[in-house]
């Protein structure tokens, strides 16, 4: 088995997979957490591991970046390798004073102006939601490790350079977004026409509100770790 983007078998993908966009991501995460990794896919460098975790099979693969690049990658694993379960973990920008580099944000829905769910299925909302029993796992398993967890609406861009910032106003004040990323909305509307289980976590990179506060790509890579132990104690 195995597609376009992929060149896995069919059986070598966990039933859980936790998903960042970067793939040296990926690989810092089954080279420093797994248990015997094995590289299952490298099509186009987007790397995805297999390996075990506190006895547990568990994957990660990487998304590349956007929603479209997610929506094909989490498409694939939902409908072709029967995985029920994708964590993304990845990185965000803060809107708010109360997030700082670092933090760690569990989503709670996924605010876009993008088209494509509305393209994928004709689904004209704007706010897509995670799994409730997938989130709850995740706020259970930073509990136990005692890392702190920020919860709220995630804008789920299609654009990283944008041209003016007159948009800043309407998605935090009248849809409540807390910080941006690009690719939980795809990750989410996949979840739900497949019918299947999606959540996302992100840590926070770099900041609108303090311009000081940015993370190098090295930082990216390898230095989320808060976000990478809570969702492998909830795979």
């Amino acid at each position: 088995m195995s597609t376009p983007h992929n060149s896995a078998a069919k059986d070598q993908f966990a039933k859980t997979v936790l998903m960042p966009g970067d793939p040296l991501r990926a690989k810092f995460i089954a080279d420093t957490f797994l248990e015997n990794p094995v590289l299952v896919t490298g099509v186009r460098n987007v790397y995805g591991y297999t390996g075990t975790w506190k006895g547990k099979k568990v994957s990660v693969m990487a998304s590349g970046m956007g929603i479209p690049s997610i929506g094909i990658y989490s498409y694939e694993l939902f409908k072709f390798y029967d995985v029920d379960n994708i964590i993304r973990i990845g990185s965000s920008g803060a809107y708010t004073r109360d997030l700082h580099v670092y933090d760690v944000v569990l989503c709670d829905g996924a605010y876009s102006e993008s088209s494509y769910a509305f393209i994928q299925s004709g689904d004209k909302r704007n706010l897509l939601m995670p799994d409730k029993n997938l989130n709850q796992k995740i706020k259970d398993s930073a509990v136990n490790l005692n890392i702190s967890l920020h919860e709220g609406i995630v804008h789920s861009s299609d654009v990283f350079y944008r041209q003016d910032s007159a948009y800043l106003a309407e998605v935090t004040e009248v849809h409540h977004c807390i910080c941006v990323d690009m690719e939980s909305f795809g990750l989410f509307h996949n979840a739900e026409v497949l019918h299947k289980h999606a959540a996302c976590l992100l840590t926070i990179s770099d900041s609108f509100v303090y311009p000081d506060e940015i993370t190098t790509p090295e930082e990216r890579e390898n230095s989320f770790t808060n976000m990478m132990k809570i969702a492998l104690d909830a795979a």
